[in-house]
C-alpha cells in the first residue's frame, strides 16, 4: 500500500483488503469444511461475526498500515528480513525478539508484576481459546464417535481422521476441559486487571469506560458463560443448557464485532510492530549518523533516513543550508542551538532599551 494516495484511493484501498479478508474466512469455511458438509449450521451467527470482524479487521489494518510511518518502518522491516544471505539471523533476531515480548511479555513486567500477571493469563487465554473455537466452530476440525465402539471417539482435522482416542483417556480429559481452562485463565487476568484498574489512583484518573473497561467485561461474559454451559452439561444434567447457549452465542459475537474497533485492535498490530527487533539491531550494527556540528554519532544512519523521507511525506520540511537537514543534527546540539538562538533574541530586544538609555 502506498503511502501517498490519496485519501479517497486510499479508503477504496482499504475496503478491499476488509473485503478480501471477509472473502478468505468463507472461502476458508466452504473449503475446510467440504464444501460445509462439516459445518454445523447453529454455527452460522458465529461463522458470520467472524466474517465481519475479518472485515472491519482488513479495513482498519490497511488503514493504519497507509499512515507514512508505518508503512515506511512496514517496508523496512520486510526488506530486512527478506535481504539475500541474512534471512535466517533476520528471522532468528524476529523469533527471540515474539519469545522476549509476546511469549514472556517481559516489558510489562518492567512497568508492573501485577499488570504482567494480568496481561499474560489474558494473552495465553484467549489464543489458547481462538485457537480451539475458531478451528471447531469452521467445521476444520470435529469429534465423531467411532462405529464399532460408542467408547471411542475420533478425531479429524479437514475431514481427514487424524488419531482416535478413549473417552476415559487422559487425552480425552484434556481436550474436552481444554476451553475450561482458557477461560479460567481469561477470568484469573480479568480479575487482576480490574484489582489493578481499581487501586492505582493513576489508572483511575485516566482510564474510559468504552476503551479500558468494556473489553474486560466482554471477555469476562464470554469466559463465565462458556463456563457454565461446562457447568450445566457435568453437573446439573443440561439444565438451561439452551438458555446458557443462546446468551454464550451473543456474547462471543459482541466480542468479534468490538474486537476491530476497541483496544483488542492491538492484538492484531502487536505481530507487525515484532520487527522492531530487527530493525533496532540492524541499526545498532550498520552505518550511524554523525552530526554535522559536533561530528560525533548519535543514532543509525538508516533511522535517520527513514525518519527524512517520513517527515518529507507528511509535509514536515526541515531542511537546512548546504543540503544538510535538521535530523542530522544531536539532540545535545539542537539543545544549544535552541539556547543559542534564545540568548541573540533576548540581545536583539534588550538593544533598543539600551539606546534609549543612553
Amino acid at each position: 500500500m502506498s503511502s501517498d494516495l490519496p485519501a479517497s484511493r486510499e479508503g477504496r484501498r482499504a475496503a478491499f483488503v476488509g473485503f478480501s479478508a471477509a472473502t478468505l474466512v468463507v472461502l476458508g469455511i466452504y473449503v475446510g469444511s467440504r464444501r460445509f458438509k462439516d459445518f454445523d449450521t447453529a454455527l452460522v451467527p458465529y461463522a458470520a461475526a467472524a466474517a465481519f470482524a475479518a472485515c472491519a479487521l482488513g479495513y482498519r489494518y490497511a488503514m493504519w498500515l497507509g499512515r507514512p510511518p508505518t508503512y515506511r518502518y512496514f517496508r523496512q522491516t520486510l526488506s530486512l528480513l527478506f535481504t539475500p544471505g541474512k534471512i535466517l539471523s533476520r528471522w532468528t533476531a524476529l523469533l527471540r525478539g515474539a519469545f522476549r515480548t509476546a511469549g514472556s511479555q517481559r516489558f510489562v513486567y518492567r512497568r508492573s508484576p501485577l499488570r504482567w500477571a494480568s496481561h499474560l493469563c489474558l494473552m495465553w487465554g484467549c489464543l489458547l481459546s481462538f485457537a480451539i473455537t475458531f478451528p471447531l466452530s469452521f467445521g476444520w476440525i470435529r469429534f465423531e464417535t467411532a462405529r464399532n465402539s460408542q467408547d471411542v471417539y475420533e478425531a479429524f482435522v479437514f475431514g481427514v481422521r487424524v488419531f482416535r482416542t478413549s473417552l476415559d483417556s487422559p487425552l480425552a480429559s484434556l481436550l474436552f476441559n481444554a476451553l475450561v481452562g482458557s477461560a479460567g485463565l481469561v477470568i484469573v487476568g480479568v480479575m487482576l486487571a480490574l484489582y489493578r484498574r481499581g487501586r492505582d489512583r493513576g489508572v483511575l484518573a485516566l482510564q474510559d469506560g468504552a476503551a479500558d473497561l468494556v473489553p474486560l467485561v466482554l471477555l469476562f461474559a464470554v469466559s463465565a458463560t462458556g463456563l457454565l454451559l461446562t457447568v450445566s452439561t457435568q453437573f446439573m444434567n443440561g439444565y438451561k443448557y439452551d438458555s446458557l447457549s443462546q446468551v454464550h452465542a451473543v456474547t462471543v459475537v459482541l466480542l468479534l464485532l468490538y474486537v476491530p474497533f476497541g483496544k483488542l485492535f492491538h492484538l492484531v498490530q502487536r505481530p507487525t510492530q515484532l520487527g522492531i527487533h530487527v530493525y533496532r539491531e540492524v541499526a545498532a550494527a550498520g552505518e550511524q549518523a554523525t552530526c554535522v556540528r559536533c561530528g560525533e554519532p548519535f543514532a543509525s544512519a538508516m533511522q535517520i533516513a527513514d525518519l527524512k523521507r517520513v517527515q518529507a511525506e507528511v509535509g514536515i520540511r526541515y531542511a537546512l543550508r548546504a543540503g544538510k537537514h535538521y535530523q542530522d543534527v544531536c539532540p545535545p546540539c539542537r539543545r544549544k542551538n535552541l539556547a543559542l538562538l534564545q540568548d541573540g533574541l533576548w540581545r536583539d530586544a534588550r538593544r533598543p532599551n539600551a539606546r534609549e538609555e543612553a
